[in-house]
């Protein structure tokens, strides 16, 4: 049975939490009588019913309850919504299409570390409905993000610190300021117990001046981030738009690089490329170190596949390779850069600097480069080297027939590379398959 006619036949009932309950976390048959998997688990579900803030218990432990004490429990009336808006995510990629499960798994999963944030949205809309346009009052025709920005003008709280109060503690303990500029400060937060949990829930506005996870102070989401490194929250200190709970100015943002997350205020990605070209130019070179950290897998292997997406194509779009092999560690012994981007023409150098990686013994460059510096011959464990389906590519270094190790060489697709004569006798020589030049 599709969703939408599942939803159309316990719409009757809809206080009813049982029926929902069965209907959607126990086997169910599709037409020809095929079994057919639960649409979710129990605490999928118990997390949703739990999300709305109309729903009523009625004093009844949801984790425990039998089938009896599950019958005196109401569903709420945002109950469906939320169902309706786990179940069909909204992708970019289509069924069938490679990647889709992947997409729709991690789409669910940031659906429920986000949750909370929709239950704060639903209060709002519970409470200021009246106030919204016509055309924003019913929330089946709103989307998680619409609601969001249909109610989020609206406040729920007071202020709960005096303007003295805040001037006199500009940051907050568990915090420390590593940037002080002009234009833009930094606030760092790495302690992981309690004092740094305060201090992201401060600098958070406790979930209500930004809607940042490792702000809710009851959340777990802090210590699962701060485990993995630091949280840099940064504003511009002459701001003039300031919120009245933390005196902080209202636009801010949260840098977590391990996650590869620089969120908005409103949990929004952002360009970190274009920010530190752009307005946040003074922070570029502040900034530089925590990219560097996560420059390699192990300290052993450098692998890029994208240059518009992960930390280290964003190194590469500030920085250049250049700066990017001065940062990696001498024991590197992988090298693999593919730029697999769509409609994406990007030619990068490979500096002569690489011949510092003694260690190295793997080379895979695709898509990327038109020519390679004679640097790479000097490398003593080099055994592995592919340059596939690089058109701009025309010569490789005749020296690489005198590096020892080297037994295998792939260049399929590099369709107007000619191959030195060196190259091809070392191939006839050794008659090992050394030379790959299929297409």
């Amino acid at each position: 049975m599709k969703f939408t006619s599942l939803l159309k036949s316990v719409i009757l009932e809809q206080s009813r939490f049982e029926v929902l309950f069965d209907a959607l976390t126990k086997p169910s048959k599709d037409n020809q009588g095929n079994k057919e998997k639960p649409k979710m688990t129990r605490q999928e579900f118990i997390q949703l019913v739990n999300a709305d803030p109309t729903t009523r218990l009625n004093n009844i432990d949801i984790e425990t309850a039998d089938s009896k004490e599950l019958a005196k429990i109401k569903a709420g009336k945002y109950v469906q919504w939320l169902i309706k808006n786990y179940l069909t995510p909204k992708t970019e990629r289509q069924p069938g299409d490679n990647g889709y499960d992947k997409e729709v798994k991690q789409v669910k999963e940031t659906f429920m570390e986000d949750l909370y944030k929709v239950t704060d949205d639903l209060k709002k809309f519970e409470r200021f409905k009246g106030k919204l346009p016509a055309d924003k009052r019913d929330i089946n025709k709103l989307s998680t993000d619409e609601l969001y920005d249909a109610v989020k003008d609206f406040d729920l709280t007071l202020a709960t610190s005096t303007k003295s109060e805040r001037k006199a503690a500009p940051v907050h303990p568990g915090a420390k300021m590593v940037f002080d500029g002009p234009n833009w400060r930094v606030i760092e937060i790495q302690d992981k117990g309690v004092v740094g949990k305060e201090a992201a829930c401060f600098y958070g506005g406790n979930n209500q001046e930004t809607r940042w996870c490792t702000s809710a102070p009851g959340a777990s989401w802090f210590d699962r981030y701060i485990k993995d490194g630091p949280l840099y929250v940064v504003f511009n200190p002459n701001d003039t738009d300031i919120a009245p709970t933390t005196g902080l100015p209202r636009t801010r943002y949260q840098f977590h690089f391990p996650s590869n997350q620089f969120m908005d205020k409103d949990d929004r990605q952002q360009d970190l490329v274009q920010l530190l070209n752009g307005p946040m130019t003074e922070l570029k070179d502040f900034f530089k170190p925590e990219f560097a950290k996560g420059l390699t897998v192990g300290g052993e292997k450098l692998v890029i596949d994208s240059f518009s997406h992960g930390a280290i194509g964003k190194f590469i779009a500030l920085y250049g390779l250049d700066d990017l092999i001065g940062n990696l560690p001498d024991s590197l012994e992988e090298f693999q850069i593919q730029n697999r981007d769509k409609d994406s023409n990007i030619i990068i150098r490979i500096p002569d600097e690489i011949k510092r990686f003694k260690k190295l013994h793997m080379i895979l460059l695709d898509n990327c480069v038109a020519e390679i510096p004679d640097a790479v011959c000097e490398l003593p464990k080099l055994r592995f080297v592919a340059l596939i389906n690089n058109p701009q590519l025309k010569t490789i270094p005749e020296c690489l027939a005198n590096v020892p190790t080297l037994y295998f060489l792939n260049i399929k697709g590099s369709t107007n590379l000619k191959i030195p004569q060196a190259l091809l006798d070392k191939a006839t020589d050794l008659g090992n398959g050394m030379l790959d030049l299929q297409d």
